[in-house]
């Protein structure tokens, strides 16, 4: 019996073009509901670099949440690389994270067990690249091209922040992904560990075709992306 071929994944390709109209969504708490995005419009080229900045509570997590698929949209529309998000169904919007969208998180993520190559190649896996040995050079090839070619074998424990943030950019790589979301990405760097993480983000639309979209209170970080989408009391203002 012929065994099912491995899915392959898609060549590098152009980031996706996003489409905010109308966008509000409130929480439900115990003493009410509770507005955090108020009628949000905006638009993102493919390719472009996007710095959403604001204080604490301002929706800047949540507006970052609703682009990537882990909220329903309320109201208003969200489209992504022309799939209306609040039309999908829950096996679509998990399609959708699982082939359009890299997350990069504050906290890193990784496994702590695992070495830098092993977290890696755990992305690859589940993304359904084929083969371990191709997922192995893959795994390789991403940590190369975030400056960690002599770092694969360590474990997190022995990675300073920098270089941890480095292997969860290159884990968020691993479905080549179109839109890399990340939630402060340099909160927890020291100054030298911020510029080597920037560098890395603003070189995933010219490395590999990424549209980024970062929130942060980092005002380096702000001031490298192409444009600021500030954020108020769940409203964009200007900046």
């Amino acid at each position: 019996m012929s065994s099912r071929p491995e899915p392959e994944l898609r060549p590098e390709s152009a980031g996706v073009g996003i489409s905010v109209r109308g966008l509000s969504f409130e929480y439900e708490t115990a003493s009410g509901a509770l507005p955090v995005l108020d009628n949000v419009d905006f638009d993102v080229e493919p390719g472009e670099v996007i710095a959403v900045t604001g204080v604490s509570g301002s929706g800047k997590t949540t507006l970052l949440s609703l682009l990537g698929g882990l909220d329903r949209i309320q109201q208003g529309t969200v489209i992504v690389g022309g799939e209306d998000l609040g039309r999908l169904r829950r096996d679509d919007l998990a399609r959708y994270r699982r082939e359009t969208v890299g997350f990069v998180f504050q906290d890193f993520g990784l496994l702590g067990q695992l070495t830098a190559l092993e977290n890696v190649e755990l992305a690859l896996t589940i993304a359904g690249a084929p083969g371990r040995r191709l997922r192995r050079e893959r795994a390789r090839e991403l940590l190369d091209a975030v400056g960690l070619a002599e770092r694969m074998s360590h474990r997190p424990r022995a990675l300073s922040g920098g270089e941890k943030q480095r292997v969860a950019i290159a884990r968020a790589l691993a479905n080549r992904p179109r839109l890399i979301l990340a939630d402060e990405p340099t909160g927890n760097l020291d100054a030298t560990s911020t510029a080597e993480v920037l560098s890395t983000l603003m070189q995933l639309p010219v490395e590999h075709g990424s549209t980024v979209v970062v929130v942060t209170h980092d005002e380096l970080v702000a001031a490298n992306a192409r444009r600021r989408l500030p954020l108020k009391d769940g409203k964009l203002v200007s900046p």
